[in-house]
């Protein structure tokens, strides 16, 4: 399994430690520091489209309307706590995004 999120984030930490309780072996990326490849980025907004930018957070809440309008892959790749998180890959390639209750139901 791999999951993508930021090593600051509550959210992650709680999945990324629910996973390994559950026995998975689980890669962590921190996106931050490890900044996604625009492919891998592109196949995650082809996937969740609109969900996958974080327009709850601080960071959205700072920019300018005009900044709002601009490809969300590009605001990804500029301000990565845009990117809803975390996003895991399973060990059959599929795809979820976030960690809620339907998610935890399918990975735990």
């Amino acid at each position: 399994m791999h999951l993508y999120g930021l090593k600051t984030c509550d959210t992650c930490r709680k999945a990324m430690k629910a996973l390994e309780s559950a026995d998975h072996t689980v890669r962590f990326q921190d996106i931050r520091a490890e900044p996604l490849e625009r492919e891998t980025l592109a196949a995650f907004h082809a996937a969740f489209g609109a969900a996958l930018l974080n327009t709850r957070s601080t960071t959205w809440r700072g920019l300018s309307e005009a900044e709002r309008g601009r490809d969300p892959l590009d605001l990804i790749e500029e301000h990565p706590a845009l990117m809803k998180r975390p996003v895991i890959r399973d060990d059959t390639g599929a795809l979820h995004l976030g960690w809620g209750r339907p998610v935890q139901a399918k990975l735990v």
